[in-house]
């Protein structure tokens, strides 16, 4: 088996017409060859992945955009953020064809599901609409064909099962061991999940959180399979991905690096690390350190759906850029 590759390492188009940072950055479903972001200026915009021209630009919110999702047949697409509404949109006319209200705080997350047939949201202590188990803000979710996968700053994730009714809940952080005068004690250590990015089989979720960790944990028993560091990750939402074929992870950090690691390569360490005996490490890929690619915190990294060679990053610095291998043709 040849070994895994790192990602494109060229920039072949930069996107830049925010005025101020780009929070999130979506591509078009089916050939995907165009490019939707979402930023601190309140705006969404609609970019062609090729050339890097701005084709279109969805002005409706009143405060910060922080998520976006599309649907199946690049009809519309949802955004959401400090507006507390859900906004619904047609790309062909570029209005808002609803708006979904009631919410009581910021929006940190919007999914359609397969069909767009349903949209879930997410807000400030408050789960899923009705799903209220989450005990602080959730900050991501993902929606299966029967069940709703969600990460919370309470440093859980928690999955529904929408045909059993259960629900399945996580904790995803670090225990530490301490001494008093008379015993050890464990106790566990908060790290807010940031994003959760499901394999296509589903059986493995790929988890990142506020302590430089992704953690590669088994959907059906919450064990972790690998743990992925080196990158900081400390105070941001910086989304992690999986590469095409699932052989990568991919990850831009604060310091605006972009990290890659095998997926399976897997190094057991034995020592006190954090005060763990034992603890899984995955292969970082070259170059290590990587340079830096962006001038500030790298918040969204997203795999071009179809192509091997192509997949973008957005960034604080108000840019997103699309990285392919230099023999890709446009």
């Amino acid at each position: 088996m040849a070994p895994p590759q790192p990602p494109p390492q060229s920039v072949h188009v930069i996107l830049n017409g925010h005025k101020g940072p780009v929070n999130v950055a979506r591509y078009a479903k089916g050939s995907a060859k165009y490019i939707l972001t979402g930023g601190q200026d309140r705006t969404v915009r609609l970019w062609n992945a090729g050339h890097g021209g701005e084709i279109k630009t969805f002005a409706a919110h009143g405060y910060e955009v922080l998520s976006i999702t599309v649907s199946h047949d690049n009809a519309k697409f949802a955004s959401s953020g400090g507006d507390r509404s859900v906004f619904l949109w047609d790309v062909a006319t570029g209005v808002t064809t609803r708006r979904i209200a009631g919410h009581m705080g910021k929006i940190y997350t919007v999914e359609f599901n397969e069909d767009a047939t349903v949209v879930a949201s997410a807000i400030n202590r408050q789960a899923i609409q009705v799903l209220d188990d989450a005990r602080d803000a959730v900050q991501t979710l993902h929606i299966g064909s029967t069940t709703i996968t969600t990460g919370s700053v309470d440093g859980h994730v928690r999955t529904y099962d929408l045909r059993k009714g259960e629900l399945r809940s996580d904790f995803i952080g670090r225990e530490s061991l301490y001494f008093s005068l008379f015993d050890s004690v464990t106790e566990g250590r908060l790290d807010p999940v940031t994003s959760v990015v499901p394999t296509q089989d589903g059986q493995t979720i790929l988890v990142t959180t506020l302590d430089s960790h992704i953690r590669l944990m088994d959907a059906s028993t919450g064990k972790m399979l690998n743990d992925f560091v080196g990158h900081s990750n400390v105070s941001y939402r910086c989304r992690a991905c999986f590469s095409h074929d699932e052989a990568n992870v991919i990850c831009g950090d604060e310091n605006g690096q972009i990290w890659a690691w095998d997926l399976l390569d897997v190094n057991l360490l034995t020592g006190v690390s954090d005060l763990i005996l034992t603890s899984l490490q995955a292969k970082v890929l070259p170059p290590n350190p990587p340079p830096k690619a962006h001038q500030k915190v790298i918040t969204w990294t997203e795999y071009h759906p179809t192509d091997a060679n192509e997949f973008f990053t957005s960034s604080a610095d108000g840019t997103v850029k699309v990285w392919r291998s230099p023999d890709t043709g446009s």
